[in-house]
């Protein structure tokens, strides 16, 4: 298990496990469909961050273990109308606000920083012109994540 997280309860773990994945989903998704490129640049996240060094590394060594199945699976628990899964999207990720205070101040602003890096890679993956690294207009608008404040 990730010792930074031995202060959190279980739906706060949980929720720290699924963050990136909930970032995939939302960016990907933001201009309502979630694409094959998006769910590939997504494994490709976290096959290459198994890989991760530093503070992080634990958890994305744990993350990264079936990581396109926890996507897919938890794609399946949301609606399918972007309209619909968006909002509840941001309202789980804003609760990753909360739970800043309670873990490691370096490992907490590490992770914020990676989940904005996701957010960046998943939105460049696909659209644009010829396919050509292009950040679409619905995904721009939660490229910075807003509804997740910086750790202090």
């Amino acid at each position: 298990m990730i010792k930074e997280f031995d202060r959190l309860n279980d739906a706060e773990t949980e929720l720290m496990l699924k963050a990136p994945i909930l970032v995939c989903i939302l960016i990907a998704g933001a201009d309502g469909t979630i694409d094959r490129k998006e769910i590939k640049e997504a494994i490709t996240i976290a096959q290459k961050s198994k890989k991760a060094s530093g503070i992080l590394k634990p958890y994305f060594s744990e993350l990264s273990q079936d990581f396109e199945d926890k996507l897919k699976i938890t794609i399946q628990g949301y609606p399918y109308e972007s309209t619909q899964r968006t909002p509840l999207l941001v309202e789980e990720l804003a609760s990753l606000n909360a739970i800043w205070p309670k873990i490691n101040r370096d490992f907490a602003v590490s992770f914020y920083e990676s989940l904005k890096e996701i957010a960046e890679k998943i939105a460049s993956s696909s659209g644009g012109l010829l396919g050509m690294k292009k950040v679409g207009t619905e995904e721009a608008r939660f490229l910075e994540l807003p509804m997740i404040k910086k750790p202090q």
